[in-house]
């Protein structure tokens, strides 16, 4: 008999919580010093590891930064599926549509240090899950607001002004506030959201 017997189950298990103890001590250094001063030995060093091991997990840096961002990724996919309101189900659309942006907004240092170091290629920037799963909800949260022309083609325009790389240049090299990025986001999703009221 062979397959899958407790040795291999645990090898399983072991790989799996090396492989979280690896992102999570990613995120650590990237909360600290930011995407671009993470390095492949740096994180071997953090998490008392071989650099092969790092190097095997993920083949490359840009590996890692994609396992990264789907990893900080999976909390919030969480929050706005199936967590409260009004960021989860439970608040009315614009309410949740708020909510959305704003927690990105909230995110923006480490997520956005990431989406940003992430974004490799321009031609596949738009087919990653994960964008593509925000995008559906906010699709779909804009049909449920009311009658917005084209909630697919608003959503990838919401989704625009949400862009990691943008959103770090409004805030840190154009010094503009988190508190002006939030209200801005609000007056887009009211604007959106406004079509053909009286």
């Amino acid at each position: 008999m062979g397959g899958r017997g407790p040795s291999q189950a645990g090898i399983r298990v072991d790989a799996a919580r090396n492989r979280n103890r690896l992102l999570e001590a990613a995120l650590e250094l990237v909360a600290a010093d930011g995407a671009d001063a993470l390095t492949m030995d740096d994180l071997a060093s953090r998490a008392r590891v071989g650099k092969g091991t790092v190097f095997r997990r993920f083949g490359s840096r840009a590996g890692l930064m994609q396992a990264l961002l789907d990893h900080a990724e999976q909390g919030f996919q969480t929050a706005f599926l199936l967590g409260p309101p009004p960021l989860g189900p439970g608040a009315p659309a614009r309410d949740r549509l708020h909510a959305f942006g704003l927690a990105r907004l909230v995110a923006l240092k480490v997520t956005g240090e990431l989406a940003r170091a992430a974004d490799v290629d321009p031609g596949t920037r738009y087919q990653h899950p994960s964008r593509s799963l925000a995008r559906r909800h906010l699709a779909g949260l804009l049909r449920l607001s009311g009658p917005v022309p084209d909630p697919e083609l608003a959503a990838y325009q919401l989704t625009a002004f949400l862009d990691a790389g943008l959103l770090l240049h409004l805030h840190g090299e154009e010094g503009m506030s988190l508190h002006r990025l939030e209200k801005g986001w609000e007056d887009l999703v009211d604007a959106v959201t406004r079509y053909g009221s009286p």
